[in-house]
């Protein structure tokens, strides 16, 4: 039974995905032990459920797809962890590189879980795309899953051309905590003074911690993201309240000044949109040039919904077009922002 007004509110094929993911008995996130929500159906396999029912087969449709896939380990702060290489099939020369961050609020998910979204940038972008894994709270507590972050992305700029990637053209992504792992990841080059992303694509990212936000407000028992599900978030993965006013996770207060140019991809069903919204406006004004689309009937993680969401293939072409533009337009290890926004 749906009290969110989710259904209501929610285009008819994003609202099959939802009724289905409750079908296959998900319980709202933050109601159950960490170890019981890990175990628990995710979007994605409501997604591939449905296919079913439709009479697809979901691997097989993946496979048409093109894109080869090799998992490797990358070095991270306290030893190796898993990543996974996607390249298009025949793919000729040194393709450009999208690092990959999954989401999950920094508690699920992995890797697999975002598997649909990282082969669909790879195919449409023509780029190799590595999606990354991190160390996960509450095991590993902020800042651990940022540093991983860091360190993945410090790791292929040195490693992308053993996997076909050109170096000088890595751009960085991530799906709400991965989101706001990406812009953490170009705010530490920016810092670091080391080689910035050609783009960040930044999809309904984690980007504030105040949840009196107009849309935690209009979307609080939303699915599958809700306010309980973002508090619960919160409180496996920080060490104390302080940390909830560190600019690595209040992003929107961060310094973002001389950073990449963006794509900000928010969903209108989401406790996440208003803060979304707000990150692509501040990082406009601090001088990057960003692309920001909202998606109305969708909700958080419709990103990798292709082929059961129509939005999510929308979203997808929009992020492939905006990552070739930024790869066209870099010839260099040097990336130089510019004023304004491109419109839609």
């Amino acid at each position: 039974m749906d009290d969110s007004g989710t259904m209501k509110r929610a285009d008819t094929d994003m609202g099959r995905v939802i009724a289905k993911l409750q079908e296959l008995g998900a319980k709202p996130l933050g109601t159950q032990s960490v170890e019981e929500t890990r175990k628990g159906p995710t979007p994605a396999d409501a997604v591939k459920a449905l296919l079913k029912d439709e009479g697809k087969d979901p691997d097989a449709l993946m496979a048409q797809m093109k894109v080869a896939k090799q998992d490797i380990t990358y070095s991270g702060p306290s030893g190796d962890l898993p990543a996974r290489v996607y390249k298009p099939e025949g793919a000729q020369g040194a393709l450009p590189v999208v690092v990959f961050y999954h989401g999950g609020g920094w508690v699920i998910a992995d890797i697999n879980t975002y598997e649909a979204s990282a082969m669909a940038l790879a195919k449409k972008a023509n780029a190799v795309v590595v999606s990354v894994e991190y160390r996960h709270a509450p095991e590993h507590k902020f800042p651990a899953a940022h540093e991983d972050a860091i360190a993945a992305y410090s790791w292929v700029l040195k490693n992308a051309q053993s996997f076909g990637g050109d170096p000088t053209r890595v751009a960085v992504a991530g799906e709400s905590a991965g989101g706001n792992l990406a812009a953490n990841v170009a705010i530490a080059a920016r810092e670091g003074k080391f080689q910035q992303p050609a783009h960040m694509l930044l999809i309904y990212p984690v980007a504030g911690t105040d949840m009196t936000t107009a849309s935690y407000k209009e979307n609080e028992n939303a699915i599958p993201l809700s306010k309980q599900a973002m508090e619960w978030f919160a409180k496996n993965t920080v060490q104390s309240e302080a940390d909830l006013k560190d600019p690595r996770l209040n992003l929107i207060q961060a310094n973002l000044k001389d950073l990449p140019d963006a794509t900000v991809i928010t969903a209108e069903i989401d406790p996440l949109m208003t803060e979304g919204k707000t990150l692509s406006e501040k990082l406009k004004a601090a001088g990057s040039k960003v692309t920001y689309q909202n998606f109305e009937g969708a909700t958080h993680e419709f990103f990798g919904m292709t082929p059961a969401v129509a939005d999510a293939d929308k979203a997808q072409d929009l992020a492939a077009r905006e990552l070739k533009e930024a790869f066209s337009a870099k010839t260099t290890g040097s990336t130089t922002t510019r004023s304004g926004e491109k419109k839609q």
